[in-house]
């Protein structure tokens, strides 16, 4: 699988190996960073065929509402849970994280921009 070129699932795998320690995004603001507003489902699917060589921080791509969504690609939500404990991100019980205390918009980080210039 190209990780390197413009196809989408390339960008989304650059833009989750941007996503800074301690910080979480939505797949939702990937896609709107990306170009594709109405994408997020895409961005998931993306991320649920990452290649196993690939060491991408997958577990800081949560749903627009902070919920662990892709909990149970990893096995259960309390793995996904550990690797953002792990970081310093708060997770409620009800695995959901507080956006607005941790969320990274990709949209104002320039590299990301630069992904969406290099595709149009």
């Amino acid at each position: 699988m190209d990780t390197t070129g413009t196809t989408f699932t390339a960008r989304v795998y650059r833009v989750v190996a941007m996503i800074p320690y301690g910080k979480v995004t939505t797949f939702g603001a990937i896609a709107r960073a990306l170009g594709s507003p109405k994408s997020a489902r895409m961005v998931g699917f993306a991320l649920a065929s990452i290649p196993g060589h690939l060491d991408l921080p997958a577990h800081r791509v949560l749903n627009r509402y902070g919920f662990l969504s892709g909990g149970w690609h990893f096995g259960h939500p309390d793995i996904m849970k550990a690797e953002l404990e792990d970081e310093g991100v708060v997770v409620s019980g009800d695995y959901i994280v507080d956006l607005g205390v941790y969320f990274w918009d990709p949209g104002m980080d320039p590299e990301v921009d630069a992904l969406r210039e290099a595709h149009y």
